[in-house]
């Protein structure tokens, strides 16, 4: 055993406590790299985000974390297909009530938040909604269409509500892409360093990778390191969240549909503006300041209830025969 690692005896077998930094590495750098690569024709051609390719090419940017996992278990080379999908979290889902049910809080509380982070922004003079007549989702509707709208304008807003399962169901399959790498990897193999380090260090990871689009102006319309940060700091608070979710139920499917939600209902705001309002993404924006206030909320309550303790967890390390063992305490 080497200085500043431990290892335990859990299930015969011995395990190493100690995060291994090469391989942390080396997920980092092909997720981040292959990022790039992916985006890279966004800024050749000059286009940026108003190229055609944008629909294509940030959808399989979102698999980049898929292939840095995917290498990383090639070279660590763990070839056992039940014990690998039992790490990320994929599989098995027993006990099924414990993962539907952690799976459809996600998929709930996901744009809960984001409605309360609407209020929030409304409340301190961020944004000015009309909730009662719609105005601003009215105006932009008779925009595209060109005259009148056929229906109350309550009636579309309604079925727009409606469809944010399935719209949370349909970003699942992309969300999945990064999930795997974010929180089906690369968490697990940081929660030796305890669970409060590894949630803030997957949340600055996952945000610093958005950088190849970020930097062209996507979320924030801040196409410099201003975006990227706000980004981060935007990651940061929602990972905790969507990480509390991977350890709380030990699958990684809440933490996809979390995600997935995420996407889903990120223009929830347009729907409450008022006719004029322009909205600011950095303020009132799905990861904006007032989504930032409303998952800090969120999070105090878990710290609060004790769902969100400081304890250090085995999740991923499991052996192939076995579940993952449960928390234990964080005795640092």
């Amino acid at each position: 055993m080497t200085a500043g690692s431990r290892t335990v005896q859990r299930g015969g077998t011995a395990e190493s406590t100690a995060a291994s930094w090469p391989t942390i590495a080396v997920f980092v750098l092909v997720a981040f790299g292959l990022a790039w690569a992916v985006a890279l024709p966004l800024w050749i051609t000059g286009s940026g985000l108003s190229s055609e390719l944008t629909t294509v090419l940030v959808p399989a940017m979102m698999f980049t974390p898929l292939v840095a996992t995917l290498t990383v278990v090639f070279l660590q080379r763990q070839h056992a297909t039940g014990a690998v999908l039992r790490r990320l979290g994929i599989w098995p889902l027993y006990p099924l009530k414990r993962t539907i049910g952690f799976t459809a809080l996600a998929a709930l509380l996901v744009p809960v938040i984001l409605l309360a982070g609407i209020g929030l922004a409304a409340a301190l003079g961020f944004v000015t909604l009309d909730i009662v007549h719609l105005s601003g989702f009215s105006a932009a509707l008779e925009a595209a269409t060109g005259g009148p709208l056929p229906v109350p304008v309550w009636a579309i807003a309604t079925l727009q509500l409606l469809s944010i399962p399935i719209g949370t169901a349909v970003n699942s399959v992309l969300a999945f892409g990064e999930e795997v790498g974010w929180r089906g990897w690369l968490l697990p193999a940081l929660l030796p360093l305890g669970t409060w380090p590894a949630l803030i260090m997957t949340g600055v990871l996952w945000g610093a990778w958005h950088a190849p689009i970020i930097l062209l102006g996507y979320n924030f319309g801040e196409a410099n390191v201003v975006g990227v940060g706000l980004m981060i700091v935007a990651t940061t608070l929602i990972g905790v969240l969507v990480g509390w979710l991977r350890i709380r139920s030990e699958s990684l499917w809440p933490a996809v549909f979390a995600h997935g939600a995420l996407n889903a209902a990120g223009g929830l705001v347009t729907l409450f503006a008022a006719q004029g309002e322009s909205v600011d993404p950095i303020l009132a924006g799905p990861l904006g300041a007032g989504s930032w206030i409303a998952f800090t909320i969120v999070l105090i309550v878990l710290v609060l209830t004790r769902q969100l303790p400081h304890r250090r967890s085995t999740l991923g390390k499991g052996s192939s025969g076995s579940r993952s063992a449960p928390l234990t305490p964080d005795r640092r």
